[in-house]
């Protein structure tokens, strides 16, 4: 990194008096400094200030690829910022980042917490609902904001999601001169007149949260009844063995809740769920909004096998629903050795798909057979459910 034609600049609210000598020296040197409008004016960047496009692009400063360039950062590049989609384009001889403390790291130090035991979330391009499945009594977080009309909306969000007793901590303009903090409650809040950039603090009060094991409650669920049931989606995501960063195939997804608790259960796994009725999509797609993994869920009208064309292969496909000998033997030709595929079945005709796949290619065959106490007359007996036939076998 002996000649970098890029420079990455990490900058504070107080602007020059941020920056060390290094950072002063490739101002000076830049023939182009790209940033937001507010950061080419604490830079006093000049005439050699370029905004960045709208919507978003880095490729004008790729276009310029060997000329001397500065990009003016939040704090920290990598944390949240241009830093990392501008270097998975580069050699890593082509730049150096100079960071300054993140806005985290101030907000931290500002509120005495350990920021190693705090979420940290950019929510200035991301819904609330992000936090659905991180919550719970005693959670404290920190997130960055799009603008001064965002603490209030998170407010709301946080009170409808019962966590209305939580303190939120609005953070305006951190290490500069118009720094400005200020404390209110979810419910009720009521602050006024924010600044951007702007950063909360939430220490959560209120609810417990989601339920971190696999099996959350049917009723969290939109659904029309074509839901896999709470047990049996916790015996079937067990098989599943969601892992991070995998992808599953959720054919005949009805709901989608598997896919859901898939996305939940490891980080940043993502699912594509095919459903062949274009009436349980917009399910599908709430589910997905609702517990805030829609960056990670797709939901794809079709039927299977025709529909898997042309998708990214998995590392592990789930049949819910629409199994058949065509889709079996299609699922083995095209999917990658090391491929875990689970199927469950409920009438004769899948158990004795299922239990022919078996016999021929191995595996796990598995019958779970539920029963719940309900009614019966005065008094009270068991209610049996179908019982589910699961195939699970490693490709």
């Amino acid at each position: 990194m002996s000649d970098p034609w890029l420079t990455i600049i990490g900058l504070g609210e107080n602007g020059l008096d941020s920056l060390s000598d290094a950072s002063r020296k490739a101002l000076a040197e830049a023939e182009v400094i790209f940033g937001g409008p507010r950061h080419l004016e604490l830079a006093d960047a000049g005439r050699k200030g370029q905004p960045w496009p709208v919507p978003f692009s880095i490729d004008p400063v790729l276009d310029l690829r060997g000329r001397k360039v500065a990009v003016l950062a939040s704090g920290d590049p990598f944390w949240h910022g241009a830093g990392g989609s501008l270097a998975r384009h580069l050699e890593a001889g082509e730049w150096i980042s100079h960071p300054v403390p993140s806005t985290f790291a101030l907000a931290a130090n500002h509120l005495a917490w350990k920021l190693e035991e705090v979420l940290c979330l950019g929510l200035h391009a991301a819904p609330y609902a992000r936090l659905r499945a991180l919550l719970g009594n005693g959670t404290r977080v920190i997130c960055t904001l799009r603008d001064g009309v965002a603490p209030a909306e998170l407010a709301e969000w946080l009170a409808d999601a019962g966590f209305g007793a939580s303190t939120l901590t609005v953070m305006e303009c951190l290490g500069g001169p118009r720094q400005r903090v200020r404390s209110a409650t979810a419910q009720g809040f009521d602050l006024q007149d924010i600044q951007a950039p702007v950063a909360v603090a939430v220490e959560a009060l209120g609810n417990k949260g989601l339920p971190q094991a696999s099996g959350l409650a049917d009723d969290l669920f939109a659904s029309d009844g074509q839901i896999t049931k709470r047990p049996i989606r916790a015996l079937t995501l067990s098989t599943l063995a969601p892992r991070a960063g995998e992808l599953l195939w959720d054919i005949g997804g009805g709901s989608g809740s598997v896919s859901v608790e898939w996305c939940l259960a490891a980080r940043g796994a993502r699912a594509i769920t095919f459903e062949p009725r274009e009436s349980r999509l917009e399910n599908i797609r709430a589910n997905a909004a609702a517990f805030g993994i829609e960056h990670r869920m797709t939901a794809v009208l079709g039927k299977a096998p025709a529909v898997l064309e042309g998708h990214p292969l998995p590392d592990c496909v789930f049949i819910g629903g629409g199994g058949s000998q065509a889709l079996l033997d299609h699922l083995w030709d095209i999917l990658p050795e090391g491929t875990r595929l689970v199927a469950n079945g409920v009438t004769l005709e899948t158990e004795t798909l299922l239990m022919r796949a078996h016999a021929e290619r191995g595996g796990h065959l598995l019958k779970a057979e539920i029963a719940e106490a309900g009614p019966l007359g005065t008094m009270r007996g068991w209610e049996r459910a179908r019982p589910v036939i699961q195939w699970s076998v490693t490709r």
